[in-house]
Parts: structure tokens; C-alpha cells; sequence
């Protein structure tokens, strides 16, 4: 187990990194902007699941070995880019859809496909790895012992912060969404500008972070 104190320690540095916009806020309020309530709130779900496999492959030590790869960490950043990018066109394409389903004319999207497209994007994205390989260790005691164990500890902590902080960015953005959206043509609005956020959130990740 974590020592209290390094435990207490690493929550509140959890806490300053995740309360501060970053991109996984960027992403949520991207789907809450395209998909609505239920569909913020799926994304975000997504999204923390996506982390359980990153804690997992960093805890055994495979996380710091793509981490140290070129070629592994730059495939999973051009994918988890890539799909941000396609998540983004298929928002603005498909912006009017969004506004028929807000208006109650169409069928919602699947709920498990968009719990799904939210765990590509979390675990996909490369600086949750280079996260985890920099930061769990430095709060791991080594005197205690079953240090796999205590980053799986530290990374469910930071699970938990994380889902519950970009709820709430999920529902402020849906809330904006339903404020703004009284006409089917600000909904398509709303959608599309969603779908540019993610865009541009995938162009953020592809082209920054050039030093490996």
C-alpha cells in the first residue's frame, strides 16, 4: 500500500494537473458539445476506462518501454491523433444529424459505441503514458514494498479524480448546449464546433511533444 502521506501528496498533485483545462478537457467539451449530455458523459466514461489498461502496462514496467521507444510512442500518437481528427470530421459532418436528435426527429447514437470511442481516445493518447512513467514512480515508497501494486493505487486515484472532474466539464458543456440549442441550426452549430475543438486537439497532439 501507498504511505498516507505520499498518498495525500499525490492527490493533490493529481488534483492541480487534472482541475486545470488540458486536453482531456478539451475532448469533453467537444462531446458534450457534439453528442449532448449522455453523450459528454459516455465520452468521459470512455475516456477514464481508456486509462485502466495505460496504469496497468505502466505498473509491470511495459509503459515505460514505449515510453522510451521512438516508434511505439510516436505510433500510438499518430493513431490516438488520428482518431481525434476523425472523431472531430465525423462531428461536423454529421452536425445536422445532432440537431435532428437534439429536436427529438432521430435515433441517438449507439450508447456503447460512444463508450467505446472515448476509450480509443484515452488510451490512445501518448501523454497519459509519458504521465504515468514520469510521475507515479516519484511517489511510490520503495521501503513498502508490492511497488506494482502501489502504482496501480496511485493510478486508480488519479482514475477517480479524473472522471469525476471532467463530469463536471461534461455537464457545464451540455448545459451550454442546451442553453444555446433552442434552434435546430445553433445545435448543427454547436456540433460542428465541437467537432473542430477535437480536430484541433488531435493537430495539438500530433505536432507538439516533438522531443521524445
Amino acid at each position: 500500500m501507498v504511505p498516507p502521506e505520499n498518498l495525500l501528496a499525490f492527490t493533490l498533485a493529481a488534483l492541480v494537473l487534472i482541475v486545470i483545462p488540458g486536453p482531456s478537457v478539451l475532448f469533453t467539451i467537444g462531446r458534450a458539445l457534439a453528442l449532448g449530455r449522455i453523450g459528454g458523459l459516455l465520452s468521459v466514461l470512455g475516456n477514464a476506462l481508456g486509462l485502466l489498461p495505460v496504469i496497468g502496462l505502466v505498473a509491470l514496467g511495459v509503459g515505460g518501454f514505449v515510453a522510451q521507444s521512438v516508434v511505439l510512442f510516436t505510433i500510438v500518437k499518430v493513431a490516438g491523433a488520428g482518431y481525434l481528427m476523425y472523431l472531430g470530421v465525423q462531428a461536423i459532418r454529421h452536425r445536422y444529424r445532432a440537431a435532428e436528435a437534439a429536436d427529438g426527429g432521430a435515433a441517438p447514437r449507439s450508447a456503447w459505441r460512444q463508450l467505446g470511442e472515448g476509450f480509443i481516445v484515452g488510451v490512445t493518447n501518448p501523454k497519459t503514458i509519458a504521465f504515468f512513467v514520469a510521475v507515479l514512480p516519484q511517489f511510490v515508497d520503495l521501503s513498502a514494498g508490492a511497488v506494482p501494486l502501489q502504482m496501480i493505487q496511485l493510478g486508480l486515484v488519479f482514475f477517480v479524480i479524473a472522471l469525476i472532474s471532467d463530469g463536471i466539464w461534461a455537464l457545464a458543456a451540455a448545459g451550454a448546449r442546451s442553453w444555446f440549442g433552442r434552434s435546430p441550426r445553433r445545435i448543427a452549430r454547436l456540433s460542428a464546433t465541437g467537432g473542430g475543438l477535437m480536430i484541433g486537439l488531435g493537430g495539438i497532439l500530433l505536432f507538439t511533444g516533438g522531443e521524445h
